[in-house]
């Protein structure tokens, strides 16, 4: 079983900056794609960040500049950098993990989710 958990979450005043971290457990063989997506009331999920197992990373535009991802292969982590935060990034963030696993002699391959952690950013 695979689990990711969240921490870093809080509230924080505009212009303000917030880390984010994001380990995974479980029967872990290999991680690929690692994100951070996040979702805020009334809206639907979207990309913020993500990152290749190589470092290769792609952005959301709307935090583009503001926003960095990085990943710890050796700790199955991953961490969102985020500065000059704004009152419209107020969302629950969640961790994505692309991932195989090897269980009991099996490879597997599937995608896992965090709970979340609320980041909420006043003005």
């Amino acid at each position: 079983q695979v689990q990711l958990v969240e921490s870093g979450g809080g509230l924080v005043q505009a212009g303000g900056s917030l880390r984010l971290s994001c380990a995974v457990s479980g029967s872990i063989f290999r991680i690929n794609v690692m994100g951070w997506y996040r979702q805020a009331p009334g809206k639907q999920r979207e990309l913020v960040a993500t990152i290749t197992s190589g470092g290769s990373t792609n952005y959301a535009g709307s935090v583009k500049g503001r926003f960095t991802i990085s990943r710890d292969n050796a700790k199955n982590a991953v961490y969102l950098q985020m500065n000059s935060l704004k009152p419209e990034d107020t969302a629950v963030y969640c961790c994505n993990a692309d991932a195989i696993t090897y269980v009991r002699g099996y490879y597997y391959g599937d995608e896992y989710w965090g709970q979340g952690t609320q980041v909420t950013v006043s003005s």
